[in-house]
């Protein structure tokens, strides 16, 4: 009798802990509209099957995985200098799909997550391992909010509330997400759909398909959409992969846009690939992709901030390397950034990447 309290009282907590994973919480308000090639009235699909971890392959997870080791806590190294604006295309990463991406003279901040945890609660859940490489009050005035999904690591709404009452910046989300950021008092949002864009000053937002899925609590996955985006400025062109698996999307992309002068793109939470692999790209995938994008420069994002997978903290920087050496890609070209660091990249003029 002990034995099985004690085995149900283990299944307990790792079905909570698979829940901590996915983001388990209340359920975030499901989109309604047209029906698509990709949204059924109910759900959004993607193009390319894919294989959703369900319970027991999270319960399997927990009980089989063997994670590497991370720090507790990681001191950043000093900072880059922060400018306010830069007409030219500057990078800073800032942690995990959090960037600082500075074009055209506007500030725009990627999936942007400041929160001790991602995680729908304050005391359990994947903690951060470093601080933000900006401080939020340090950073400059923000003139645009993008967001890839709903995933916790990805809308951290506490985050979301503070650059709304501190720059009130225009948010860019996919079909359905607006409704959740509205349920926090922000009102300046525009919502997307595959192929569809919007204007911001001299800069273009494209919506674009990637792999990946969206959900909040137990049963609103798939009912709103999840994203990529393509930035257009006046010289300079950048894709942001958000979260995604592996797919057809990036060679579509390259030959649609002609090349990238930077691509963002996940190297993290890859492990073990049965569990990950149709969501989450791992480092080999990501240089393919970049590859496949015509990207002139790629960075790394989706690492080393949370623990959300089988790796260490620094496998994602150490494969990339591996990867990169084998496949002939030179070091300047895919870069991984430490916190708080800026890359400065030179831009081409339309038609350059081709």
């Amino acid at each position: 009798m002990i034995k099985l309290l004690i085995f149900a009282a283990v299944v307990l907590l790792t079905v909570i802990g698979v829940g901590i994973l996915f983001g388990i919480s209340r359920n975030a308000p499901a989109y309604s509209g047209p029906i698509s090639d990709h949204f059924d009235g109910t759900v959004f699909r993607n193009p390319e099957p894919v294989s959703h971890a369900s319970i027991w392959k999270g319960l399997r997870y927990f009980f089989t995985t063997s994670p590497g080791p991370w720090d507790v806590w990681r001191e950043n190294p000093p900072a880059s200098e922060i400018r306010e604006r830069s007409r030219e295309l500057r990078v800073t990463f800032i942690n995990h799909a959090t960037t600082l991406l500075q074009i055209d003279s506007l500030n725009i901040l990627t999936d942007p997550t400041y929160s001790l945890r991602a995680s729908p609660l304050a005391w359990i859940g994947p903690t951060r391992k470093h601080a933000p490489g900006i401080p939020l009050e340090e950073l400059p005035p923000i003139d645009l909010v993008i967001l890839s999904h709903n995933h916790y690591d990805h809308t951290d709404l506490p985050t979301l509330d503070s650059l709304a009452t501190r720059y009130d910046p225009q948010f860019i989300v996919g079909l359905g997400c607006g409704d959740l950021l509205k349920e926090i008092g922000i009102t300046r949002i525009q919502e997307l759909d595959w192929g569809a864009s919007a204007q911001f000053g001299s800069i273009s937002i494209t919506g674009e398909q990637c792999r990946h899925f969206s959900g909040r609590g137990w049963s609103d996955r798939q009912k709103t959409l999840w994203m990529s985006y393509v930035i257009a400025g006046a010289s300079s062109t950048v894709y942001f992969a958000g979260d995604t698996g592996y797919g057809s999307q990036f060679t579509s992309a390259g030959k649609r846009y002609g090349g990238f002068d930077l691509a963002m793109l996940p190297i993290g939470a890859y492990n073990p690939r049965w569990f990950m692999q149709t969501l989450h790209l791992n480092p080999e995938e990501a240089v393919m992709a970049h590859k496949e994008l015509r990207a002139r420069n790629s960075m790394g994002i989706h690492f080393g901030t949370f623990k959300l997978s089988e790796e260490s903290q620094d496998d994602p920087i150490k494969d990339l390397a591996t990867v990169k050496r084998e496949r002939g890609i030179d070091e300047a070209d895919f870069r991984t950034l430490y916190p708080g660091e800026a890359w400065d990249i030179a831009t081409t003029q339309p038609g350059d990447n081709q």
